[in-house]
């Protein structure tokens, strides 16, 4: 069936407008496709035309393929020209705009396209040196007292997408309503031809680069540095400036896993480029126990989450991210950082134990940094369960994967040369503070009706009971996407993930410390939980 007539219309006109050569002649030969009776050109020829990329988390994300609905030139060069005009309407005009840059396919490209937008636009746009972490990209923006960042990064996501990150005038990812406002100023940029474009932009050198190893090697303080560590960048960025923040703090170079360590946009090694998927931390894992280390690092292609792995009794494991986040909050408290420490509503409620014994103030937040590094003018410490940890707001006032593997790495060491370890540091909290035992579970769907509809459907016919307990039901909708399920010694939170097309359930089960249980049944409770939410949701 041939694509309808105002389909095609639209698709024309965009091909007249279209800024790149390239995504021009893949949009021909789709349309050709499609009027020719291809249906499966039609289907996709659609899709990519059913709307443009909104902004979720802090910015833009999506495939990368020609179309208002992906990554391409001609939708970067419109969110550059809008964000642009919304400085402007800010009273930000002329102010410094620094552009970051990962190693995904298109990212440089894009980067380059954007300072040149910017800097037409008249305002003083900067390059960063070359392919950095996202954390770099955000310290520099404070560090050069920006107007705005941008850091061209899809983070985790799968090796066919990309994305553009916005950061505001503070260093935090920005929220709303600057995101809509932002939205409204790219949807009148009247064309993308028309957009100007200029080389008057000038590439930041080698120091901002420095200055952000040198600030954050300088949270260490001095002290045990014996550590044999495994470190993997996940094919993305993080390689070379982790070892320089670790050398600059008197850290033995960690011993990258080989087939990760440099920047690849296709991660031939993993499914998805994420510590959190299944098999994605093999390699690590393996080389740990052939190197008899001490410690696994793994960062995300960006470098802005980390993740750690310890030998358990029973063997090397990976560990959640509430247990990374206990385990940094606990090490800051124990050197008296004190203000405010945060976290979300779908991490471990431990935080706020810890805190409330501690005398610091505590924020619990909507879910994402952007939300985290807002939570208080004091803010200390902030971290999610998805790996990541902001350990220095001063510095990175978003997740750092660097500056948390360094604090990590200080820490064990630290128990190590006390004959502990993070394993057996965790056992004494759990005994100070309760277990508090969390999963995830996360579904992935090529249909994001089917996410709305699950979630529907719990709204609709929520569970009166879970493991046996009356619930008490708290929905965050219209303005966020959320159910928080309440229960005797325990909660679960739905979610829509906001960066993949997935449905999220954290699970939490609270068992006091001094019960008669010690927690070693958890795990079978977190199982029947799980199954019962599982249920619930038609997954």
């Amino acid at each position: 069936m041939s694509p309808p007539d105002a389909l095609r219309a639209e698709v024309l006109a965009w091909i007249a407008d279209e800024a790149d050569a390239r995504d021009a002649a893949e949009l021909r030969e789709l349309l050709e496709k499609a009027t020719g009776g291809d249906e499966r050109a039609s289907a996709e020829l659609a899709d990519r035309f059913s709307g443009p990329l909104t902004f979720g988390t802090a910015g833009l994300r999506g495939p990368l393929r020609a179309g208002p609905n992906g990554m391409n030139t001609a939708v970067v060069r419109r969110a550059a020209a809008g964000l642009a005009a919304h400085l402007k309407d800010s009273g930000r005009a002329g102010g410094i705009v620094v552009i970051g840059y990962d190693a995904r396919h298109g990212s440089r490209w894009f980067a380059e396209n954007s300072a040149e937008i910017f800097a037409a636009a008249g305002f003083s746009a900067r390059l960063m040196p070359r392919v950095l972490p996202t954390p770099v990209l955000a310290f520099a923006v404070g560090r050069l007292a920006a107007a705005a960042g941008v850091m061209v990064t899809a983070s985790h996501n799968p090796p066919q997408d990309n994305g553009y990150k916005v950061y505001a005038a503070d260093g935090a990812q920005i929220v709303p309503p600057m995101d809509l406002e932002i939205e409204a100023r790219i949807r009148a940029v009247p064309s993308v031809r028309g957009i100007a474009l200029s080389e008057e932009y000038s590439v930041l050198d080698e120091e901002i680069v420095q200055d952000y190893v040198a600030a954050v090697a300088g949270l260490a303080r001095p002290g045990p540095r014996d550590l044999r560590i495994v470190h993997t960048a996940m094919h993305g960025v993080g390689t070379e400036v982790l070892r320089s923040v670790f050398a600059a703090a008197g850290f033995s170079q960690p011993s990258s896993v080989p087939a990760q360590a440099e920047p690849d946009p296709e991660f031939p090694t993993v499914s998805f480029p994420n510590p959190e998927e299944p098999g994605a931390m093999d390699l690590a894992l393996a080389q740990a126990v052939d190197e008899d280390a001490e410690l696994i690092i793994a960062n995300d292609p960006d470098a802005d989450r980390c993740a750690l792995g310890a030998r358990f009794a029973g063997g090397w494991r990976m560990l959640r991210g509430d247990e990374v986040g206990v385990l940094l909050a606990d090490w800051l408290l124990a050197r008296g950082v004190r203000g405010t420490y945060a976290t979300t509503i779908v991490s471990s409620t431990m935080l706020s134990a810890m805190a409330a014994r501690h005398g610091v103030g505590f924020a619990e937040t909507l879910t994402g940094f952007k939300w985290i590094s807002r939570a208080a003018d004091d803010l200390v410490y902030g971290y999610e369960e998805a790996l990541g940890y902001a350990v220095a707001p001063q510095l990175v006032r978003d997740k750092d994967g660097i500056s948390a593997a360094l604090l990590a790495a200080e820490l064990a060491a630290s128990l190590k040369a006390r004959g502990s370890s993070l394993p057996q540091r965790l056992a004494e909290l759990a005994q100070e503070y309760g277990h508090y035992l969390t999963s995830q579970l996360a579904w992935r769907v090529t249909d994001p009706s089917v996410i709305a509809n699950a979630m529907a459907r719990l709204r609709a016919h929520p569970p009166a009971t879970l493991l046996g307990r009356p619930v008490t039901l708290l929905d965050l909708a219209p303005d966020n996407d959320v159910v928080i399920l309440r229960f005797d010694g325990g909660r679960v939170v739905v979610r829509p993930s906001g960066t993949e097309p997935k449905c999220k359930a954290y699970l939490e089960l609270v068992i006091p410390a001094g019960s008669s249980s010690d927690g070693a049944d958890g795990s079978d409770g977190l199982a029947e939980l799980g199954a019962e939410i599982s249920e619930v949701l038609g997954f």
